[in-house]
């Protein structure tokens, strides 16, 4: 007979798979309204039939069509896919530092980020031209990946020690690190014009707007990849989470295992930033609140926080634009509104639990 334990960790495992498969209808449901959802008066069948159908349909005026297809279609897709990035790059920081509030807008990845992309908007005219050619529509994700890139491995220097990671110290060189390259964008603002400094703004307050199929191209499959390597990590992170050296001992490359964490989560973040700026907490939010449910299986957490995370930011755009419609609200501003406040209560909570 299996032991109170076992029962206990099975019924989680029930609840976990039953989450992820929740999931998933709402992810694909989610999808379908931010499609539906806007200024024009295309409704929900109107746009799946001009999907299905293709041109050929009038179920749509050709106007509504461009919307559909030219704007709605890659913003909603795109927004899923930074969603999902930034929830499992938060579940994969929170399970490498083994910290609940490890998160990387928290520890100056997404500011290192934001960094890359914003040297890339005011100096990238001084590049050569031929690698500005090269690049195209990828100088802006690749700048932005290498500045996430840098942070990480930065940070992971500084927090570790005789192979051994810190975490106090980790969050303490984050804020560092993020107040640092808060300077170093404050001096490419001093150094901008005004078109740069429009595109500047764009940072830091993130949004979907402008999504296209040229950036859903440039990014996708950077972020994508990322998601897909990410679920490969989860025995790795299931025994950090006992240690490192006992990891190590239950057949675990921590070292490797580190490296490519690492690598991917300052991909999807650097990929995500460089297309929507700055947008915090829901790394944070999102891993919390399914630990709550389906509890700290990586196997599981990981997917259900990339599923969840895509739903939560087509959530957060589908309020932006319909709030203070025909205008519309910088999706950084809701999720700040809705993560912040979840943020302190985590504060609260283990303040209680550890006697802080």
């Amino acid at each position: 007979m299996r032991s109170k334990e076992a029962r206990a960790a099975g019924d989680r495992t029930a609840v976990a798979r039953l989450t992820l498969a929740l999931l998933v209808v709402l992810s694909l449901a989610a999808l379908a309204l931010s499609v539906a959802t806007g200024a024009s008066d295309a409704s929900a069948l109107n746009v799946i039939a001009a999907l299905l159908h293709g041109t050929e349909d009038t179920a749509l005026s050709v106007r509504d069509r461009i919307i559909v297809l030219d704007i709605r279609m890659p913003r909603a897709l795109l927004g899923f896919l930074i969603g999902a990035a930034l929830a499992m790059s938060g579940a994969v920081m929170q399970g490498l530092f083994r910290n609940p509030l490890a998160d990387p807008g928290l520890v100056g990845i997404s500011a290192g980020s934001a960094l890359g992309a914003v040297l890339m908007i005011v100096l990238g005219a001084s590049l050569p031209a031929g690698l500005m050619l090269a690049l195209g529509a990828f100088a802006l994700p690749a700048a932005a990946f290498i500045g996430g890139l840098l942070t990480t491995l930065l940070l992971y220097r500084i927090a570790t020690r005789g192979g051994q990671t810190s975490v106090a110290t980790m969050l303490l060189a984050g804020i560092a690190i993020a107040a640092l390259a808060g300077a170093a964008t404050g001096v490419l603002i001093y150094m901008a014009d005004d078109k740069q400094l429009r595109d500047i703004t764009f940072w830091s307050l993130g949004s979907l707007s402008g999504m296209t199929w040229a950036k859903l191209f440039a990014a996708g499959p950077v972020i994508l990849l990322a998601l897909l390597v990410v679920p490969f990590l989860s025995r790795g992170l299931n025994a950090i989470t006992l240690g490192e050296a006992a990891a190590f001992h239950m057949g675990v490359k921590v070292q490797r295992l580190k490296y490519t964490a690492v690598v991917a989560v300052a991909g999807a973040v650097g990929a995500s930033v460089a297309v929507s700026g700055g947008i915090g907490f829901v790394g944070i939010v999102v891993p919390h609140l399914l630990r709550i449910v389906i509890g700290p299986d990586h196997r599981y957490l990981l997917p259900a926080s990339a599923l969840l995370g895509g739903v939560l930011m087509l959530g957060a755009d589908m309020l932006a634009r319909t709030l203070v419609a025909p205008a519309e609200l910088p999706i950084g501003i809701i999720t700040a509104l809705a993560g912040a406040p979840f943020f302190l209560w985590v504060l609260l909570r283990d303040r209680g639990r550890n006697g802080w």
